[in-house]
């Protein structure tokens, strides 16, 4: 194998494949991105056996072939290069790839590609198209939400599934950790009907996101009951999902909150984190005390002090005093684009709803705290 490829070019495909592979592998193998040339492009492979991701890019290959080599060190010498110099990669006796760019010359030890393991992606009968940006709006509103608790798995993702709603049926992505809740959708794109509801892993999302950047127009997904693919230009993910049942999220979601709270949302985040510079790391507690036109925050820590800030907001309901941790509060209202923030509530202990005033086909649900 010998492939001459533009610096840049190299590092762009390394660095969207490297980013699966885990540093730590107990199996050596899985260590390396497996790299094909044919034609006149070069395909990189990595895989955790959990994903897998295949990018494409143009190259001038003079002898094509294929090896596998340690993913994170390819990264790094290319990172390393200088901008827009020529890399020429080489397989020397089928077990050393020489990397040449200018006076730079490296030797990094391979493995056969023979051992690299394939993803079998089976049958994947339910097929759809997605914009860019339709996608990008599902995973950014949904993915903060995400559990990291790892004795939850079947929380560790988002889940995508048709729903009906008011205005029919909807395809709808929902994370939640037990703290906070994201429910966002969008109309039903042709061929989605009929798929079954599925929980797309984390690390699955974050590869996913990072892709949709630099990709305009459309994705193509396929998925089966066990694993999804998404084919974006050049690029194709592949991922198992995760084998779990989603909770019925639509129980937590309250329907008799009658107490509103509508406000401008950067002044009520600023607030938030003004506030909650005394708050303790721990809980990082906030009140939130309501009364006719008059929202009080307040932070009350035994070890750094207190704090108050007072705004004027339309608010007619009953008095209320009702406590949240300020970081999820934050992290709902940085999703809302619109300037104003609906927050829907019913007493201290119950779940508030929060709306953004823009964006109808977006719902968070945050949990109180005792305060």
């Amino acid at each position: 194998m010998k492939v001459t490829i533009e610096r840049n070019s190299l590092l762009k495909t390394l660095g969207h494949v490297q980013s699966v592979v885990e540093r730590r592998n107990t199996i050596p193998i899985l260590s390396n991105v497996m790299i094909e040339a044919e034609g006149d492009t070069v395909a990189m492979t990595a895989t955790d056996l959990d994903i897998a991701i295949i990018e494409k890019t143009a190259a001038t290959i003079s002898v094509p072939g294929s090896t596998t080599v340690p993913a994170h060190t390819l990264f790094d010498i290319a990172r390393k290069l200088p901008d827009g110099s020529e890399v020429e990669l080489s397989l020397e006796d089928n077990d050393r790839l020489v990397v040449k760019a200018g006076r730079s010359r490296f030797t990094l030890a391979c493995l056969d590609k023979e051992d690299f393991p394939v993803m079998n992606q089976g049958d994947l009968p339910h097929r759809f198209t997605l914009a860019a940006e339709e996608l990008k709006r599902l995973i950014d509103k949904a993915r903060f939400a995400i559990s990291t608790e790892e004795t939850r798995y079947y929380l560790n993702g988002i889940y995508l599934h048709v729903a009906s709603s008011e205005n029919g049926n909807v395809l709808r992505a929902v994370a939640t950790d037990g703290h906070r809740l994201a429910q966002v959708e969008q109309d039903v794109p042709e061929g989605a009907v009929g798929m079954p509801g599925i929980i797309v892993p984390r690390k699955t999302v974050a590869e996913i996101r990072k892709l949709i950047d630099e990709v305009d127009g459309d994705v193509n997904i396929a998925l089966s009951d066990t694993k999804i693919r998404f084919s974006f230009a050049g690029a194709i993910i592949t991922s198992k999902l995760i084998d779990g049942t989603f909770p019925d999220y639509s129980r937590v979601i309250p329907q008799g909150n009658d107490k509103m709270l509508e406000m401008d949302c950067k002044i009520l985040s600023e607030s938030v984190d003004r506030v909650s510079t005394i708050s303790s790391d721990k809980t990082r507690s906030v009140k939130l005390s309501l009364s006719d036109g008059t929202l009080t925050l307040s932070v009350n820590s035994p070890d750094s002090g207190t704090a108050t800030e007072e705004l004027a907001v339309a608010y007619t309901a009953d008095a209320l005093e009702i406590g949240f941790n300020s970081r999820y509060l934050m992290d709902i209202l940085a999703q809302v684009e619109g300037e104003s923030v609906q927050i829907m509530l019913a007493d201290p202990s119950a779940p508030t709803v929060v709306k953004d005033v823009m964006d109808e086909a977006a719902l968070y649900v945050l949990m109180p705290m005792r305060v």
